[in-house]
């Protein structure tokens, strides 16, 4: 199965989709947050916030796997993006790149063959929409190419605009 093939780009509730993870755009002290992390906290409930606060932090880059609570997932895959704007570009793109690696990471080392991903970082950390998802199709991409198990992703979009951009790059391959 191609690269392609295991992609999709949808508009969606991420906190509705029955997949093996959702993944949440979380902050480094892994407190709750407003958008989309407030989203799923809210409806994943007290197991994931006491798992979160063991937990403790998780650096800008990096991911952390916790189990989904009262959501039809059966794992959240917490990582942090980089605050756009920073003048030292070439670092905040692999950062945020790194967001996806090392979700899929954590994914490959939990046994997760379906995840979904929000658009990290195009909230309040500021990052232009057609930066970030060229970012991250780059890093799920690559992933996907050499990696041996077949794992389904979601590019779970909360508009319109955002699900034909990825589409777009989709189709493109």
């Amino acid at each position: 199965m191609s690269a392609k093939d295991r992609m999709e780009a949808i508009e969606a509730d991420i906190t509705t989709l029955a997949l093996d993870a959702i993944v949440n755009a979380a902050n480094e002290a892994l407190i709750r947050g407003g958008g989309v992390d407030g989203a799923i906290r809210r409806k994943a409930g007290p197991d994931v916030e006491k798992q979160l606060r063991r937990i403790g932090r998780c650096p800008t880059g990096e991911a952390v796997v916790t189990r989904g609570g009262a959501l039809p997932a059966k794992h959240i895959i917490h990582t942090v993006a980089p605050i756009f704007g920073n003048t030292r570009q070439e670092e905040q793109r692999e950062l945020l790149a790194g967001c996806y690696t090392s979700t899929l990471a954590r994914a490959d080392e939990n046994g997760i063959r379906t995840l979904a991903f929000p658009c990290i970082g195009t909230g309040i950390y500021g990052w232009p929409a057609d930066i970030a998802a060229k970012i991250a199709f780059g890093a799920v991409t690559e992933h996907l190419a050499r990696c041996d198990v077949q794992q389904k992703v979601v590019f779970c979009c909360f508009n319109t605009a955002d699900r034909e951009r990825y589409a777009r790059l989709i189709d493109a391959i």
